[in-house]
């Protein structure tokens, strides 16, 4: 299945520049594989140690948080765009 992933800005010196690219995948984990398979490093910049997502890193499918759905595991349908939004604090 064929998917669109944005790419935030703080992660496009993964993908040379990219703000966005096309993955094959059948869930968030498949997406992730794929892109840091295609863009070494970036699965390291998202995701802990254990593999699980840095609390300050929000994905979204569709506009769905994964958090709220099946995490990680969250399937994608084909043509579904996907958003890794880090998040901003301040002040």
């Amino acid at each position: 299945m064929s998917l669109k992933v944005v790419i935030p800005t703080p992660l496009r010196k993964y993908t040379n520049g990219a703000d966005s690219v096309e993955v094959e995948a059948a869930t968030v984990q498949d997406v992730l594989n794929s892109l840091d398979s295609k863009y070494p490093g970036f699965r390291a910049s998202i995701c802990d140690e254990s593999g699980s997502l840095r609390r300050f890193i929000n994905i979204y499918i569709n506009g769905e948080d994964v958090r709220f759905l099946e995490n990680l595991a969250t399937p994608v349908t084909d043509g579904a765009e996907v958003a890794i939004v880090p998040a901003i604090s301040g002040g």
